[in-house]
């Protein structure tokens, strides 16, 4: 088993030494992503519930530039500057993960990259024959 670095332009491309994601054998571990619009590399101005599909759409890029997608997302975590915007993010992140919905964890902290809101990071696993989360 060797590691992959996952890159795509459809997301916004890595603000420091690391890799948007890495893949190990069935496994794609995406960095924690803020609402970083692709095509100007700027926060995404807009509210929270903007800025949280933002970086959902950056992650399903990201996710299928690996072979997989936000429906074999098996654990996720949330980081927010304010708490208080945790029902606003439950209901945007609910339409991307409705039926099968991953594990998760969400924390406040005191601050994030670019003065953003909102980051998620996500584990994910690959389609095989032997695991087809996507059937």
């Amino acid at each position: 088993m060797q590691k992959e670095i996952i890159s795509t332009k459809d997301a916004p491309q890595a603000i420091g030494p690391y890799s948007q994601a890495v893949r190990f054998d069935n496994l794609i571990f995406v960095s924690g992503q803020i609402p970083i619009d692709p095509e100007t590399g700027k926060i995404l101005k807009g509210n929270i519930r903007e800025q949280t599909k933002q970086i959902l759409e950056n992650l399903s890029n990201i996710l299928a530039a690996g072979g997989s997608s936000l429906n074999n997302v098996l654990r996720t975590t949330i980081f927010l500057t304010n708490l208080e915007n945790y029902s606003v993010v439950n209901e945007t992140y609910a339409q991307y993960f409705n039926d099968l919905p991953p594990a998760r964890s969400t924390v406040q902290v005191a601050k994030l990259p670019m003065d953003a809101q909102i980051e998620i990071d996500v584990i994910a696993c690959i389609n095989t024959e032997d695991n087809l989360l996507d059937a």
